[in-house]
């Protein structure tokens, strides 16, 4: 017959955990717990970012500066570029944390960049350099705007610069089917005033999508988004400034002479 005494039935507990004999509590509780917790991931940091953007630009130019010292032809500028737009787009939908296909795009692309660029440094001596002077000085004074917070990432902010940029992407490709009915297309690549005002707006375009770059960096870090997806901030950070570079030495090259 079950006691209904409680001094009796705390007695019976006591002797339960002087036993070992685990309490109907801590049954419930061993019931409760997981059999298996995964370990904590680590999270992503602004040095994760840096170091992975290092790699993923450095693989880029090394490729680049050896596609320009083999003086490889147009053939591997448009494999290069097509093969590097392919991974750029399967990395941006899939959202896509991947070192291979991201360091794969490096290498496609940074092989597209040093025959583009050892073909104008060929028209234009020396553009090259200032091309790259151009890209850091950029990329310096973007960083500077965003830390000063002189411009402030807005959801309205980036939705112009989504549009500005989907509005870019329209008017080069309206120009691409332009020339194969007239010489110079629409005329925003043909070196006239109208060109200069599309390669200026490219590149403010560029600038501000490395603002939308740095916003998206801290962010992830403020909401603790796992470690691996700096890799995937790295390759925007790469995109972005190839972008701001080809328009730099376009624009350049609308005011230097030939050799």
């Amino acid at each position: 017959m079950e006691s209904k005494n409680p001094v009796f039935s705390r007695q019976s507990r006591g002797q339960q955990q002087a036993w070992g004999t685990p309490t109907p509590e801590q049954l419930q509780g061993m019931y409760d717990t997981p059999s298996y917790a995964p370990p904590a991931q680590r999270t992503m940091t602004i040095d994760d970012v840096v170091v992975r953007g290092f790699i993923t630009l450095g693989t880029l130019v090394v490729s680049a500066a050896l596609a320009w010292a083999l003086n490889l032809g147009s053939g591997a500028l448009i494999v290069g570029a097509l093969a590097g737009l392919v991974l750029a787009l399967v990395i941006s939908f899939k959202q896509s944390t991947n070192p291979a296909l991201i360091l794969g795009y490096s290498v496609a692309y940074g092989v597209a960049i040093g025959v583009i660029s050892h073909l104008y440094n060929n028209l234009y001596n020396g553009i090259v350099f200032q091309a790259v002077v151009g890209t850091a000085l950029a990329f310096a004074a973007t960083l500077t705007v965003y830390a000063l917070r002189i411009v402030r990432v807005t959801p309205k902010f980036t939705r112009f610069v989504v549009a500005a940029g989907i509005g870019l992407m329209g008017l080069m490709l309206v120009n691409w089917v332009a020339t194969f009915f007239i010489a110079d297309g629409i005329g925003i690549r043909s070196g006239g005033l109208l060109a200069y005002v599309f390669s200026v707006a490219a590149i403010l375009v560029g600038c501000f999508f490395l603002l939308l770059d740095f916003d998206s960096v801290e962010q992830g870090v403020r909401a603790g988004a796992p470690a691996k997806y700096s890799w995937l901030m790295a390759f925007g950070l790469t995109v972005t400034l190839v972008w701001i570079y080809l328009e730099i030495l376009r624009f350049l090259s609308y005011f230097s002479s030939s050799d």
